[in-house]
């Protein structure tokens, strides 16, 4: 599984536009909607192509590929290898029209995403190890102890926005 982050306003002109079970009939075979307001289909070397918006506007998608003896005869197959690039071109532009980003802006993205989230791992740690060895008082260790709790169930829900801020807190709270 793989989430993307969406252009504000994207996912609520989609699902005007007949939402993503429509927009990804544009772009693979066999498409019919899931259970969660998304859409299942595939295409050449896309063996399964699943996805949609979650609670946060995020896109959400899962992806099967062909692998080892089933992609090579697949590719060695007359047009084999056009259907396969043309199975990564149609992936990019469902991904484009989908989020509103391009590709570089997806990357961009899912990096600031990241580093918010190592940011908010680096406080915890730096907060635990100056408890370990400060003297920190015990009204003070219990808002760390809080604030630590806050990140981590923030980290688990991938919200890595909030977590960061909350590691800013924790960083100040020392």
């Amino acid at each position: 599984m793989e989430t993307f982050e969406v252009k504000r306003g994207m996912a609520k002109s989609v699902s005007e536009d007949g939402g993503l079970e429509a927009l990804a009939g544009k772009y693979f075979d066999n498409v019919e909607t899931s259970s969660d307001n998304g859409f299942e289909g595939r295409f050449g070397i896309l063996l399964k192509v699943a996805g949609h918006y979650n609670a946060k506007g995020q896109l959400v998608t899962d992806v099967e590929q062909m692998k080892g003896g089933d992609l090579e005869e697949f590719l060695s197959a007359d047009g084999g290898r056009e259907k396969a690039m043309d199975s990564r071109r149609r992936w990019s532009e469902f991904l484009d029209s989908a989020t509103g980003y391009s590709p570089k802006q997806r990357g961009d993205k899912a990096k600031e995403s990241a580093k918010k989230a190592s940011k908010a791992k680096s406080a915890v740690s730096q907060a635990r190890h100056f408890m370990k060895l400060s003297d920190v008082s015990d009204e003070k260790s219990a808002l760390a102890e809080e604030l630590i709790t806050e990140i981590q169930a923030c980290l688990d829900r991938g919200d890595f926005t909030r977590a960061a801020s909350r590691g800013e807190k924790l960083g100040k709270l020392f």
